[in-house]
């Protein structure tokens, strides 16, 4: 077993969705084979215009040969395995490159880093963890107590194989819900500028919380993915009519209000003068239609 890096780009021409499984060609099979059950890190080449660099962390549960394409194989991604990063991480930071496995005898940028699926050593992958969850800045929650910032165990680690087992209990606890969700919250939060995307609003109250919660748009309790995607920014009020169903969105984002709302006029003074969902700052971080699909046909009251 070993950590691993994909490449990974919104308008690939293969047939992935990180969350589920990522699709590439025979010649990388014995590299990602080695990444089975364990992490890999996704990484978004910097020729990507907006490239997001290594964004997101996923866990390999099996290799197996794509049904729908010769001589392509499928990595699929363990469920509730896949998180993304509160802060992307470039592929050069200013001081030097990220990824120092990628350089070579003379300090060069060595041909590894054209390959789409890549080892990573346990000091490289640590190293882009720590700065993917960063806490400079966090995103107090509404209600409750302040909680301390994650301790990560930050610094150099020793060198293998204590490094490997060091890291992997590291990164198992991604897939404690306590501590995805406060990683979630803050992906959502700051794609959608911690605005309502239902009523628009931006509201910090006294004690520096946001009045304003990552929902998922199809539960976790519902195989719903810790997807950007998948989340949508809300305020309470707004998050307690979409978790029952008496608002909903369409795919082209449109506000529908359910026929069972005994206040009408009160919920659509509650909406944004434009009817629609005010959408996150990037594009590509708007809800799936899959997702909002879901949410129309198992939760919205029609």
């Amino acid at each position: 077993m070993t950590f691993g890096v994909f490449i990974h780009r919104a308008d690939s021409i293969y047939d992935d969705s990180p969350a589920t499984q990522y699709q590439f060609p025979k010649p990388y099979l014995e590299r990602a084979s080695a990444t089975v059950d364990d992490w890999i890190v996704y990484y978004e080449p910097v020729k990507v215009r907006g490239s997001k660099g290594y964004y997101a962390i996923a866990r390999v549960s099996q290799i197996v040969p794509d049904p729908t394409a010769a001589n392509m194989y499928l990595a699929l991604i363990e469920p509730g395995s896949y998180l993304e990063f509160p802060n992307p991480v470039p592929f050069d930071d200013g001081i030097g490159l990220v990824e120092t496995g990628l350089l070579n005898e003379q300090g060069r940028i060595s041909g590894r880093a054209q390959a789409a699926v890549r080892p990573i050593s346990p000091k490289d992958f640590d190293r882009i963890l720590m700065r993917g969850l960063a806490e400079d800045h966090p995103l107090l929650p509404r209600i409750g107590t302040v909680e301390p910032a994650l301790d990560w165990g930050v610094g150099e680690l020793p060198q293998a194989p204590f490094a490997y087992e060091q890291e992997r209990e590291r990164v198992a606890q991604m897939t404690t819900r306590v501590v995805r969700d406060r990683v979630f919250r803050r992906v959502v939060l700051r794609a959608y500028g911690e605005r309502c995307a239902v009523t628009g609003l931006k509201l910090i109250n006294g004690g520096g919380r946001a009045e304003v919660a990552a929902a998922h748009i199809r539960p976790v309790e519902h195989n719903g993915p810790d997807i950007i995607n998948n989340g949508v920014a809300l305020s309470g009020t707004a998050h307690w009519m979409f978790d029952r169903g008496l608002i909903g969105f369409s795919d082209d984002l449109d506000i529908i209000i359910s026929r069972q709302v005994n206040d009408r006029d009160g919920v659509e003074s509650l909406i944004n003068k434009t009817g629609k969902l005010i959408g996150p700052l990037v594009e590509r971080d708007r809800p799936h239609p899959a997702f909002l699909a879901w949410h129309r046909e198992n939760c919205f009251k029609a």
